[in-house]
């Protein structure tokens, strides 16, 4: 027999939470994220290593769509 591919219905998609939680979308519509290396081995790392760290950054073009994709946009 022959079966036809189930049609893909236009819509909302989803959020995926565990994405929601890790990137903020600013106002402007750019996507920020948390920068890795700033849990342990700590001693090591210089204070304004340490406090570059802790600022927020902007995703990369590259993965920007797959992100925004998972957010739901």
């Amino acid at each position: 027999m022959f079966f036809l591919p189930m049609a893909r219905v236009a819509g909302k998609s989803k959020t995926r939470k565990a994405v929601a939680k890790r990137f903020k979308v600013t106002g402007t519509g750019k996507v920020l994220r948390r920068k890795q290396g700033a849990r342990h081995i700590l001693q090591k790392k210089s204070s304004k290593r340490k406090r570059s760290l802790g600022q927020a950054a902007l995703v990369s073009d590259a993965d920007l769509k797959s992100v925004k994709a998972n957010l739901g946009m």
